[in-house]
C-alpha cells in the first residue's frame, strides 16, 4: 500500500525541515522530530497526520524533544502494524518506534483516535505516563463513523472502491474545507486545509484511516479505563460535532487519576484552532506532573 509521495506531495508539507523516515519491523515511519529536552510524544487522530500539530510542535519546541509521527496507513508512514490496525496493534507498533528512536517520553499527547493510542501505549508499556486527550474518542457512541467518515469504514472489506469514491470527493474543489467544517465544527486555516486535501484526496490514506476505525473495539477500551495508572487531562470543546461531550464526561469518570476541560467555542479540531492554548495546557500539565518547566 502507497501513500502520498514525499517527493510529491510532501515538498510544502508543514515543519518539512523537522522530517525524517525510521524503519522497524513492517514499517517505514515518517516522523517529525524537534526541539530539545524531555521527549514528548504527539499522535494525530483518525484521518490526520504530522500536519495536525503544524502550529503546535514549533510551540512545544523550546521545552521537549517533540515527537509527532504519522500513524500507520497515515499521511507518508508506510507498512501495516504486525497486530494489524487495531488498537493493541498500533500501541505495539508505536512502541516499537519508541525503542527504535530510543526514547521514554515524560508525557504524551493525542488527538481523538490518538488520545486513545496514547492510554492503550502507556497501559500495555506498564507506564503512569502523563497523558493529555484533546477531543478524545475513547468510547463507544452512536454515530462515531457516520460524523467523521459517512458510516462506510467497514464496507472497506467489502467494497475496495470505496477509498477512491471518497478520494475522489475530495478532490472536488472546496469539498474538503466543507467536510471539516460540517464533521468536526471547526474551522482551521487554509495550510491546514491544505494538507488535509492531500491526505484525503489519496485513497491509500483514506482506505488507512477507515480500516483502522473498522479495526477498533472502543468497547475493550472503556473496560480498560479503569485500569490507567498515568495521571490524564482530557480537553473537549464545546462545538465538537464529532464526539460528544456526554462520552468524554464518561470516559473522565472511568479514569482513575482524570481531569476535564471544557473549551468554549471550538470544535473536534482545537489544537488546530488555538495551537498556544494547546501547547500551553501540555506544558503546565507536563511541569505539575513531571516537573518539567513550563
Amino acid at each position: 500500500m502507497s501513500g502520498p509521495r514525499w517527493d510529491v506531495e510532501g515538498r510544502n508539507w508543514p515543519n518539512r525541515e523537522a522530517s525524517r523516515f525510521v524503519e522497524t519491523p513492517g514499517m517505514k515511519w515518517h516522523v517529525q522530530v524537534a526541539g530539545e529536552g524531555p521527549p514528548l510524544l504527539l499522535l494525530h487522530g483518525t484521518g490526520a497526520a504530522t500536519h495536525s500539530w503544524r502550529d503546535v510542535l514549533p510551540l512545544l519546541a523550546p521545552h521537549f524533544t517533540v515527537i509527532a509521527p504519522d500513524l500507520p496507513g497515515h499521511g507518508f508512514s508506510q507498512g501495516r502494524p504486525k497486530q494489524g490496525p487495531t488498537l493493541p496493534g498500533m500501541a505495539a507498533a508505536l512502541h516499537a518506534l519508541l525503542d527504535k528512536l530510543d526514547v521514554q517520553p515524560v508525557l504524551l499527547a493525542g488527538h481523538s483516535a490518538g488520545a486513545a493510542i496514547a492510554l492503550q501505549l502507556v497501559h500495555a508499556r506498564g507506564e503512569a505516563t502523563p497523558v493529555v486527550g484533546f477531543n478524545p474518542a475513547l468510547m463507544p457512541f452512536p454515530g462515531l463513523a457516520a460524523k467523521l467518515f459517512p458510516s462506510l469504514a467497514k464496507a472497506l472489506f467489502v467494497n475496495p472502491f470505496v477509498p477512491r469514491m471518497l478520494s475522489g470527493i475530495a478532490r472536488i474543489p472546496g469539498e474538503t474545507g466543507r467536510f471539516l467544517r460540517r464533521a468536526t465544527g471547526s474551522t482551521i486555516d487554509a495550510k491546514g486545509i491544505a494538507a488535509y486535501e492531500v491526505l484525503m484526496s489519496n485513497h491509500h490514506h483514506c482506505g488507512g484511516a477507515m480500516e483502522m476505525m473498522a479495526s477498533w473495539d472502543l468497547e475493550a477500551l472503556s473496560r480498560l479505563l479503569p485500569q490507567i495508572a498515568s495521571p490524564v487531562l482530557l480537553v473537549h470543546s464545546s462545538g465538537d460535532s464529532a464526539v460528544p461531550l456526554a462520552s468524554v464526561e464518561r470516559a473522565a469518570k472511568l479514569i482513575p487519576d482524570c481531569r476535564l476541560d471544557v473549551l468554549p467555542g471550538l470544535g473536534h479540531l482545537a489544537h488546530e484552532e488555538q495551537p498556544a492554548r494547546a501547547a500551553e495546557l501540555i506544558r503546565m500539565f507536563a511541569e505539575q506532573k513531571t516537573g518539567a518547566p513550563a
